[in-house]
């Protein structure tokens, strides 16, 4: 099963179009969506490797044009949209204790989100709720949003072949690796806040 959804990925990341829905992907995982964009980057630059600068630069200027959106949810719509997301992510309640220290901090929260697994649109809605100063929040996200997706991008590049090799061969544990990643995401927002 595992082999045809990587096989079924695979063939996804060479349909005409990928690029928009890898975009879409980036934009909505900035803000609400819960899958990281990883899912597609990864074999659509596996695919076409030569295109590895453009697939990372689409996820990058998505992902931050996203974090705005999750920033306007919020400031504006914190009520009615952010706290059910919050609610979602086992964060509602924390959002008062949080507050003044994010104001402080939140931009090197918002780095080490847009960086690492944690569900990077808990902080998104985080610093819109509270205020986060909005050039420090658009500095970090593009810092950190590209640091991540051109990171992988370029490394899927530049050793591509190995990488398709080794993911093929141990599919399976490339599997239980990337839900470990993702859950573990999860599981740091409920422990870090």
């Amino acid at each position: 099963m595992i082999r045809a959804l990587y096989d079924w990925v695979l063939a996804l990341a060479g349909h005409k179009r990928a690029t928009s829905a890898l975009a879409g992907i980036s934009f909505v995982e900035s803000s609400v969506f819960p899958i990281p964009p990883d899912v597609l980057l990864i074999p659509m630059v596996i695919a076409r490797r030569h295109r590895w600068f453009f697939y990372a630069l689409v996820c990058t200027v998505a992902s931050v044009a996203g974090a705005f959106a999750g920033y306007f949810i919020g400031a504006v719509l914190f009520e009615t949209v952010g706290r059910p997301v919050l609610s979602f992510y086992g964060k509602e309640d924390s959002f008062a204790q949080v507050s003044q220290w994010y104001n402080t901090w939140g931009g090197w929260g918002v780095l080490f989100a847009a960086v690492t697994p944690f569900p990077y649109k808990v902080l998104t809605i985080f610093s819109g709720a509270t205020g986060l100063n909005l050039i420090v929040f658009t500095i970090v996200s593009i810092i950190g949003r590209g640091l991540r997706f051109f990171v992988v991008a370029w490394l899927l590049y530049r050793f591509g072949e190995p990488i398709r090799d080794f993911i093929e061969r141990r599919l399976g544990l490339m599997f239980v690796l990337g839900m470990v990643l993702l859950i573990g995401g999860f599981v740091m927002v409920r422990f870090v806040f």
